[in-house]
């Protein structure tokens, strides 16, 4: 993707980019919904990245250019940076503009040409919004002179928390950090074990390769939008329960005593509190089998977070339902989706030689229901964002 992009922009440029920065999209291997109530996550990035070619303009302008699957560019812009406010743009374009927005106000304030590829399949639930994001702020920091890791250079949490007020401020969707992080911190061959609130990380060895066993990706093609479904609902049900109960965030409900605190809320609330109590607990099971190397031993564990995001949180869809019961039936260790739901991804930890055999049964069951043929991939904890160039 960094070539490619870099090809682009010299085809529209006629010169070449400063410079190459990606960021991955990503696959929660469990902790869904946890993010904004200050619990645990545990994703890891994919090897499908967005490249961002960049160079500084003298005019204080931003012009970003996306090449499409068809090869043909987009073009946003060009927008002053000092003049961009929340809602001044609209559609993809406001991504990249929203990341300008807060690194303009961190003093970081020079113009830019942007060209961006990417293999990221888009609205599949793998954050493909925020590699872009990511990869945004690593270019527009890098013409500023600052890369990830020098001295004095802020750290990936600090843009990490950057990007996620882009987001929320500029594009008005109230995401969590877990896609920013895992973008931005994730290694090979590993876990990204996060504690929100603390923002303490802990790189978990997840090599299923050596155990035998492949997380098998099912992307239902079922087109999944937070701003326009019921993440905002939920997350505002979570913020009410937890002023109900007046702490912080649900993170602060243990699970020996959730019976006590569910009798004392609404009913409407009390399935959102379950799942998020209940999931932060998965998350540390999950953790405490990869650091003894039992990787087999998590299927029950997502096998149990999709029940309780489909029967309490209220997040599934035909599609994932019969993505994960198939894998099941098909003989996977284990199955939930992943990501923010209504569409998007399922997982399936499966045994590396079933992959095939797996895939096959999904993809039937999809056929005999008459629903979108599915994509499907082996998932390969990757780097997380980064220079190539």
């Amino acid at each position: 993707m960094a070539a490619h992009a870099a090809a682009e922009f010299h085809s529209l440029f006629g010169r070449q980019p400063t410079g190459v920065w990606s960021a991955p999209g990503r696959v929660n291997l469990i902790g869904e919904h946890t993010d904004y109530n200050d619990g645990f996550v545990l994703p890891f990035a994919l090897p499908y990245r967005i490249a961002v070619a960049a160079s500084a303009r003298s005019d204080g302008m931003l012009a970003v250019t996306t090449v499409g699957d068809d090869g043909r560019p987009q073009q946003a812009g060009p927008v002053r940076i000092a003049d961009l406010a929340p809602g001044s743009v609209n559609g993809w374009a406001a991504y990249p503009s929203g990341v300008a927005w807060v690194l303009h106000a961190e003093g970081f304030s020079g113009g830019a040409d942007l060209v961006v590829a990417g293999d990221v399949p888009a609205g599949a639930g793998l954050s493909s919004s925020h590699a872009l994001q990511c990869a945004t702020a690593l270019a527009l920091l890098g013409l500023a002179g600052v890369e990830l890791d020098e001295p004095d250079a802020p750290n990936r949490t600090t843009i990490g928390r950057w990007v996620q007020r882009s987001e929320n401020n500029f594009v008005g969707v109230p995401t969590g950090l877990l896609d920013q992080t895992a973008s931005l911190s994730c290694v090979r061959d590993h876990v990204l074990f996060l504690d929100v609130r603390s923002g303490e990380m802990e790189q978990v060895p997840f090599n299923t390769s050596s155990a035998g066993l492949a997380v098998l990706v099912i992307d239902t093609k079922a087109k999944h939008s937070h701003a326009d479904s019921g993440y905002r609902e939920r997350r505002a049900g979570c913020e009410r329960a937890a002023s109900i109960l007046g702490i912080p965030a649900l993170r602060d409900v243990t699970e020996a005593g959730l019976d006590d605190v569910l009798a004392s809320l609404p009913d409407d609330l009390r399935p959102l509190v379950r799942h998020v109590v209940t999931e932060n607990e998965r998350v540390v099971r999950t953790v405490e089998h990869l650091r003894a190397s039992r990787i087999a031993d998590i299927g029950d564990l997502l096998t149990a977070s999709h029940a309780s995001m489909r029967d309490d949180y209220r997040i599934s869809c035909l599609e994932l339902d019969v993505a994960v019961d198939t894998a099941l039936d098909a003989g996977a260790l284990g199955a939930r989706m992943t990501g923010g739901g209504f569409g998007g991804s399922a997982i399936a930890l499966v045994a590396a030689d079933a992959v095939r055999s797996v895939g096959e049964r999904v993809q039937a069951a999809f056929a005999a229901r008459g629903l979108t043929a599915p994509g499907l991939f082996t998932a390969v904890p990757s780097p997380g964002a980064g220079r190539d160039t």
